[in-house]
């Protein structure tokens, strides 16, 4: 039975993948073969297999040039999860996809827009090269949050709509672990781009169109994080209507909140602070009719494991089809990937323009 199931090896052995990339995958660890665990050193290659061999007995460790060799020349890995620096990473799976591999790569989907149109045009050139085009998909986009996905139901009912607005007090302190991360800090946009992909994605899915321009005023308050810290921005949406997208980076009162007003009712999700813990918290759900009647109901953070889940489908499709057409995932692509960075682009393009209008780069 093993045999059948899609091999998959992960490249990166950080924080991430050991707190979080290992857990989840160990809840879906039916679905798929963990192949092997990559690092540049041999050192944290070998404290991340030892983390996955908990779940993953069988689980490989490879390092440095040869062990990447490794895996691109192992035919039975149908597909690799990038989960780098994210200067690496665009890099990282160009290559990868070039040598057939499917490639889940880790948010932001690129650093900039340029480093998208390079990477689009070398995505192309690879698909038409391959009889089975691989798959590049971006994980971590809160497409698949079922509070969202149940959300953007329930925007029929609340008619026209007026306005949308989304804020995000985050906790990036020292308590943080990824605060100290020194690509983050020495990363085009910071923390607004690594963390604000997130949120955006969340809008444009929940809206169903896209943002077409921005106005934003940013600046640096927060001395111990590198600029900027701070996001205010006012959107257009191809619908007709705006909003507003708030981003403080470090705050003493963490929340995230979306509130999407209609002509007939509000659809709020918020996540914030409970016990004074704030991380991978319930999401909450409240739909406020017309009459003033509020329905309210939790939703789990849970999807990680939903775009892992999406991921091993598609692989899995794909190799049965051997080069013949199939359907991927849309939510998973790179394109939609990209779109996020866009957005956010555009911001920090104009608060450097001190809220000079910019519109939102189209892929």
């Amino acid at each position: 039975m093993a045999n059948q199931l899609p091999q998959i090896s992960v490249l990166g052995a950080g924080i991430f993948v050991k707190t979080q990339y290992i857990p989840r995958l160990a809840e879906i660890s039916h679905l798929f073969v963990l192949k092997s665990i990559w690092s540049r050193s041999e050192e944290s290659a070998r404290e991340a297999v030892e983390v996955a061999k908990e779940h993953f007995p069988g689980v490989e460790c490879k390092w440095g040039d040869k062990g990447l060799d490794e895996i691109i020349q192992d035919e039975s890995i149908l597909g690799v999860a990038v989960v780098l620096a994210a200067q690496y990473q665009v890099d990282m799976s160009l290559k990868l996809l070039k040598a057939g591999k499917h490639v889940l790569q880790e948010k932001p989907a690129a650093s900039s827009i340029s480093e998208i149109e390079t990477s689009l045009s070398s995505y192309k050139s690879i698909c038409a090269n391959s009889p089975g085009y691989p798959i590049w998909a971006v994980a971590e986009n809160y497409r698949f949050e079922p509070a969202l996905v149940e959300s953007k139901k329930l925007l029929a009912d609340i008619g026209k709509m007026m306005s949308v607005q989304l804020i995000i007090e985050a906790s990036m302190n020292s308590a943080n672990p990824y605060f100290s991360s020194s690509w983050r800090r020495n990363y085009t946009g910071g923390f607004i781009l690594d963390m604000g992909v997130h949120f955006i994605a969340g809008l444009r899915m929940l809206v169903g169109c896209e943002v077409t321009s921005v106005s934003a005023m940013t600046s640096h308050v927060d001395t111990t994080l590198p600029p900027p810290d701070n996001i205010s921005s006012v959107f257009h949406l191809e619908n007709g209507c705006s909003g507003v997208f708030a981003m403080v980076v470090s705050s003493k009162t963490p929340k995230i909140l979306w509130r999407i007003v209609g002509i007939n009712g509000t659809v709020e999700i918020g996540r914030g602070n409970q016990g004074g813990q704030h991380g991978y918290m319930p999401w909450q759900i409240s739909f406020y009719g017309a009459g003033g009647h509020c329905k309210s109901n939790f939703y789990p953070f849970s999807g990680v494991t939903a775009e892992l889940k999406a991921f091993l489908h598609d692989i899995s499709q794909a190799n049965l089809k051997k080069g013949s057409s199939y359907e991927v995932e849309p939510r998973l692509s790179f394109i939609e990937g990209a779109r996020d960075v866009a957005v956010l682009d555009a911001m920090l393009e104009s608060g450097n323009k001190n809220g000079a209008l910019v519109q939102v780069k189209k892929f």
